[in-house]
């Protein structure tokens, strides 16, 4: 699995959506807090949430610490980080999704097209997935429930667009996509920490289950 690099962030990070400090004006001060971000973001990968502090970050990524410490002063604030650029990379893939399919809008098999454009989003997103059951903040919190909630919206978008909701009223087709996607969320975070052969498993249960509750 390929690890998180710089080159999906750079000068397109939405840094509105971190809780930072202070926001870096100058490009060189992006970059260098871009690349302890995604050095944080190796970190979990490859050792676990719990070796992320200041100076360890600061280290991996080749900057000082005092340098960091303008931005993101504390573990909570990384990892904040880290969980803030992983909704903005998710939500920003469903968004491809939708352009694809409002391109392109029937097919023959609408629920499965829409379930493999959601599971797609997560195939390669593993980074803050093992930050999903860590207490980082109330406001993490709150921002993870806005980023559901937005990711929920998302798929709304996709099933109407792929003729899933054809004759349900708005309110209840809004619904239904919060159901499905809650569903498929906690299913595919299961799914990519499993095994292969679990992960089918799973998968193919996702599918049925999702197939049954839409009608499809």
């Amino acid at each position: 699995m390929d690890t998180p690099d710089d080159t999906d962030a750079g000068t397109a990070q939405d840094w509105a959506s971190i809780a930072l400090r202070r926001t870096p004006t100058q490009q060189r001060s992006r970059e260098k807090l871009t690349r302890a971000i995604v050095a944080a973001e190796n970190l979990v990968l490859r050792e676990g949430v719990d070796v992320i502090t200041l100076p360890r970050v600061a280290s991996e990524a080749g900057v000082s610490v005092g340098a960091l410490y303008q931005y993101l002063p504390d573990r909570q604030a990384i990892l904040g980080a880290i969980v803030a650029r992983y909704h903005e990379r998710l939500e920003r893939l469903l968004d491809e999704a939708i352009d694809r399919m409002r391109d392109d809008p029937r097919t023959a098999d609408p629920v499965g097209r829409v379930l493999r454009a959601v599971a797609d989003v997560y195939l390669d997103e593993s980074s803050a997935r093992s930050l999903g059951t860590v207490a980082i903040s109330a406001e993490a919190d709150a921002a993870r429930r806005r980023h559901k909630r937005a990711m929920a919206d998302r798929v709304h978008s996709l099933l109407r667009l792929a003729g899933v909701l054809d004759g349900v009223e708005p309110e209840r087709g809004a619904a239904v996509a919060r159901v499905a996607f809650a569903s498929a969320d906690a299913v595919l975070h299961e799914a990519f920490a499993a095994s292969e052969a679990e992960r089918v498993l799973l998968l193919a249960e996702l599918e049925r289950a999702l197939r049954a509750s839409l009608g499809a």
